[in-house]
This record gives structure tokens, sequence and C-alpha cells, in this order.
């Protein structure tokens, strides 16, 4: 199953054992679930469903994983069952929180767990049906897992890979913030030294859809000058990196570690270095 489905596509799934999921982020997410959703998804939230903020985030960065019995219970109280194909937008071309809440669905160990191309605006120009309000739903037994299944990088592995030049890692944020000319969200501009930039934004086409799987491997095949494995993709806070992440998987290459805490992380951590090509 590809990991990417357009609009088109959902309209002609069964629905039985089919659950949508809002994964739009920002302080008036809810808001804009109640205005107006694809029919029948259900909210998912980046900050209380898809991390587990901590009070600071020199360890685990902005956006740290949950716990995964945490997690757990969050797929109960979403109606999510271990047969359910699950569907996930946002309005950010799943930059925001759709490839996140994707990538934590498949190291949950969800085989059927796809991103809609283009987001709820695509879906909206294809004149798919739309609702508001809340919608109705039960809860579902906890699926109990032991642990993450998808490759993960700490800070110290990141480092240690750096050094000794066994990995490549690769810094998705926007150039701007990754040369260190400002830094919008973090503390400190720049970027760790000795990683590589490939912005998420150059997984997509004009239209915000993602580029044909083909386009994917040889853009990154080219990068990676044709070795796609050892490598580390990070972002901001763990988020975005996950939409590179699913872009590699389209392109059919190997599912590369995440480093979770990101720059948020490396940033604030005391003694690491940060680079900038002002």
């Amino acid at each position: 199953m590809q990991p990417i489905i357009s609009p088109s596509q959902l309209e002609q799934l069964p629905t039985q054992n089919l659950i949508i999921l809002d994964a739009r982020a920002g302080k008036d997410a809810h808001k804009n679930y109640l205005n107006k959703h694809i029919k029948g998804a259900r909210l998912v939230d980046l900050d209380k469903d898809l991390a587990e903020i901590g009070g600071d985030a020199a360890f685990g960065g902005r956006h740290p994983l949950p716990e995964i019995g945490k997690f757990a219970e969050t797929l109960s109280r979403l109606g999510i069952s271990e047969e359910d194909r699950l569907v996930i937008y946002d309005d950010k071309n799943g930059s925001n929180a759709g490839a996140r809440a994707w990538w934590m669905l498949r190291s949950f160990g969800f085989k059927k767990v796809q991103v809609l191309d283009g987001g709820i605006q695509n879906a909206e120009k294809e004149g798919m049906e739309f609702s508001s309000g809340e919608e109705s739903f039960e809860k579902t037994e906890v699926i109990k897992k032991a642990e993450w299944l998808l490759p993960t990088s700490a800070l110290e592995d990141v480092e240690n890979e750096l050094v000794n030049n066994l990995s490549t890692v690769i810094d998705v944020r926007d150039s701007y913030r990754y040369r260190g000319e400002s830094e919008p969200i973090d503390l400190v501009a720049g970027h760790i030294p000795g990683a590589a930039n490939v912005p998420f934004s150059e997984n997509l086409d004009e239209n915000g859809c993602f580029l044909s799987p083909e386009k994917l491997r040889e853009k990154y095949l080219e990068f990676l000058k044709g070795k796609p494995e050892n490598l580390i993709v990070h972002c901001g806070s763990g988020v975005t990196a996950c939409h590179t992440v699913l872009a590699l998987v389209y392109a059919g290459l190997p599912i590369p570690h995440l480093y979770v805490g990101s720059w948020s992380e490396w940033s604030r951590r005391e003694g690491k270095g940060i680079a900038r090509d002002v």
C-alpha cells in the first residue's frame, strides 16, 4: 500500500473499518475542525495526542514522543482498532502533523496508514464531502504495545554518527533557518555542524502535492550518491522531518532514523556546536 492517497482514491474506499484523522495543528485547530472537516474525520491534536511536551526542550525537544502506552490510550479514545485503515490529512500538505501522525501509527504497528495528498485544500478542490461539529464514535479496547517500531536517534547518536562520519544527517527545515539567517521558533539560529539541508518543501510540486515516487527516488538517490542507508532526518522539533521520512518511503527507499529532538533540543543543549552559513 502506497503511503500517499488522492482525494478521488479516498472517496472510492469502502467505509467499513476506514478512519479519517484531521491532524491540523495550531491554536485554532479545534475551532477549524468544528467549523469544517472531511465528513467523518476525527480530530487528533499535535500537542496533546502526538507529543508529550515536557518542561525543558533541551531534553527531548519541543515535541517529544509520548510514551507508547499513552499513545495507545489516545488510539482507544479515537475509536481505532488494529484492523482499521487510516487516512490522515492536515492543511500544510502533510508537513504540519499529518506525516507525524502517519509515522507514529506506522511505528505503533499499523500497516494500512496513508496521508491525503494535498491536504484539506486538495480535498475541497476535488469536491469531497465535508461536515461540521463533533463526530460520534465509540471507544475501542486499548492495544498493548511494548515499544516504537521505527528507528529513532537520540542526540548522542546523531553526534557520534557525525563525528565518525557514519551517517548522513539531513535537516529538512527551510534553507534560511538552516543557514542561520533567522529563526522564527527556536532560541538560536543555525544548524547542527555536518548536517546537510534538503527542505521538506522540495518533496512537493507547484500544487502542493507530493512529487511522483520516481522523481522522489531520483532526487534522493542523487543527493545521497546512491547510498540511502545510514540516514538520519531531523527538523525543528521532529514533526516536519516525518514529511521527508514519508517521501522516502513513498519513493521506495529505506526508512531513515528520525531524530525526534531535532534542532529544538540540539540548540538548547549546552556545549553543542552551532553552524551558520550566512
